[in-house]
């Protein structure tokens, strides 16, 4: 037969289930911490055409589809029942970084580019420079030889007469067979 708890003994059990999944509810914010900070790597996704500002700078009214094909490449986007535009579109994905995008629209009168409109674009030195994170704060490391630098390799260096002087050994005239005959 069962046992039947007292209304007080069923309520103060209920409490302690309740205070009990609360406590591991405390503990669940500190293992989330723990997932955070461990985070799978995520690839880096570029898509589109990077126009800098120097490419931008080039563009003139009056130039032509090649010409200006020349100058920023190939458009992302051309469309059907837009004959008269072309979108440049660059879209930059990097794990812990606010994702960048930039755009461009050329229009076109004709044949003649009329005018181009869109996102102020970086120089492509500011581009580089956003996109090398790995050196923060890192030096520089020197990348010239000095005099004497150079002076002391030559030194180490074999001379080439002794290697010239070293007895070739003759490539074997006859060669195993590649599957023994049957």
């Amino acid at each position: 037969m069962p046992v039947m708890l007292p209304r007080q003994s069923r309520l103060i059990l209920l409490a302690a289930a309740v205070l009990a999944a609360l406590a591991g509810c405390g503990t669940l914010t500190s293992s989330a911490r723990i997932t955070t900070a461990l985070t799978p790597y995520r690839i880096e996704i570029v898509q589109g055409n990077f126009v800098s500002k120097e490419q931008v700078d080039a563009l003139q009214k009056g130039m032509s589809r090649d010409q200006v094909r020349q100058v920023l490449g190939t458009p992302l986007v051309t469309s059907v029942f837009h004959g008269e535009r072309w979108d440049y579109v660059f879209t930059l994905k990097r794990q812990g970084v606010e994702p960048q995008q930039r755009r461009l629209t050329v229009y076109f009168q004709g044949d003649t580019m009329d005018r181009a409109e869109g996102d102020t674009m970086p120089s492509e030195a500011e581009f580089v420079t956003a996109l090398d994170n790995r050196r923060k704060g890192g030096k520089v490391p020197r990348l010239e030889a000095t005099e004497a630098e150079l002076q002391s390799f030559d030194g180490k260096r074999t001379p080439a007469a002794a290697v010239v002087d070293q007895p070739v050994t003759a490539a074997p005239a006859n060669y195993p067979p590649l599957e023994t005959p049957r």
